[in-house]
């Protein structure tokens, strides 16, 4: 086995960062009225900022493939170009189409030589996956590099047109036209962008990451669908998907927006966040205290408080000023986001050598967890 090192990150946040009060510049008002959810849900997550890859028309200056390339290119220098590249190993909630998967469509763009290619799905732990696919491709020799990505294209999906036609069918159905809140919900929590990790077997340069060991847990069999797109869930609990709906209800009922069980979240979020953390660091015998910088990937500052007492509740006491997160200044941006607050931390300059980085991402799709811990080298 060899060991596996993080030696460059490159990211793509597109275009200029955009405001609380320029969102509905880019999303625009459903039904011509400004959301009634949206001071709230941003008071809570307090996102100050983000990205989105499409103009104040709603036309894309991007797709998910270009934001994943972007951030790839930054990799690339004298010592690693396209061409030394031996796989690539990309996830994301939003791919751009169904088939090819996303990786085709990056490596299409990235037009450099024949390699290995792995898409993973799924919502945040998209990002780890495909992060796992390529540590465990390095680790076990199968390559000797491997380039893994995060990214969202989410802009487009949260546009107002999107819900038009379930607004009108709610008006002709004389009931108020209102979406509801588990569809605004996401509208004022999501964003844009990309990031691109470079894996060897060998560290390099100032500062290299070796990843000790990455952990994942799901908690699907137990506990119902949270968030969902592309479906609708029934009062069983259970999800119908788009293909089993006549065309005309996919617009009607808005069937491909995202959508948030918020009740669910808030139940089970944290208490199975805690428990995949502490089983993480139990199988690996890692105490609090060999914890140096912690990143955790929160989708709204709403949790941090209690996410914090749960942990230290578990003997997982953590100060808060080992915690690193750039939620604010970037939003959720989903898969990509612990690519975008790793490379932040990377370039801080607040590592040295032989610090300790834990990784803990969540995913509320069905509840699934990954974790990495991380050594500065």
């Amino acid at each position: 086995m060899f060991e596996v090192y993080i030696t460059k990150i490159g990211k793509c946040l597109p275009n200029e960062a955009i405001s609380n009060d320029e969102m509905e510049n880019y999303l625009g008002l459903i039904n011509d009225t400004a959301s009634k959810a949206r001071r709230l849900i941003l008071r809570n997550n307090k996102i100050v900022s983000r990205y989105y890859a499409i103009d104040k028309d709603g036309n894309s200056t991007h797709n998910n493939a270009e934001l994943t390339n972007n951030a790839i290119q930054e990799l690339f220098d004298d010592s690693f170009t396209a061409q030394d590249m031996e796989l690539l190993s990309c996830g994301t909630t939003t791919p751009d189409l169904l088939v090819p998967s996303h990786a085709s469509m990056v490596h299409g763009l990235l037009k450099n030589k024949n390699l290995e290619l792995n898409s993973s799905a799924g919502v945040c732990c998209a990002g780890m996956s495909s992060l796992k696919y390529g540590f465990l491709s390095v680790k076990s020799g199968s390559t000797k590099n491997a380039v893994c990505t995060g990214s969202e294209k989410l802009s487009s999906w949260m546009l107002s047109g999107k819900f038009e036609n379930e607004v009108v069918n709610l008006k002709n159905l004389e009931e108020q036209p209102i979406l509801a809140f588990k569809k605004d919900f996401l509208r004022w929590m999501l964003s844009d962008g990309a990031g691109a990790f470079l894996l060897e077997n060998k560290p390099k340069g100032d500062i290299s990451l070796k990843i000790e060991w990455m952990e994942a847990y799901s908690y699907a069999y137990e506990l119902e669908t949270c968030m969902y797109a592309g479906g609708d869930k029934l009062e069983n609990g259970e999800i119908k998907p788009w293909n089993d709906y006549n065309p005309d209800q996919w617009l009607k009922e808005s069937l491909f927006a995202f959508k948030q069980d918020v009740k669910l979240l808030d139940e089970f979020i944290l208490d199975k966040g805690v428990q995949s953390v502490f089983d993480a660091l139990s199988k690996n015998n890692i105490t609090a205290n060999q914890i140096d910088h912690f990143l955790p990937h929160v989708s709204s500052h709403y949790f941090v408080d209690g996410l914090n007492k749960l942990l230290t509740e578990k003997g997982l006491d953590i100060p808060m000023e080992k915690w690193f997160m750039n939620l604010g200044t970037v939003g959720n941006v989903g898969a990509a986001s612990i690519y975008l607050a790793l490379e932040e931390l990377m370039n801080s300059g607040k590592l040295k050598k032989g610090d300790k980085i834990l990784l803990s991402v969540p995913e509320s799709g069905r509840f699934s967890y990954a974790l990495a811990y991380l050594t500065v080298y």
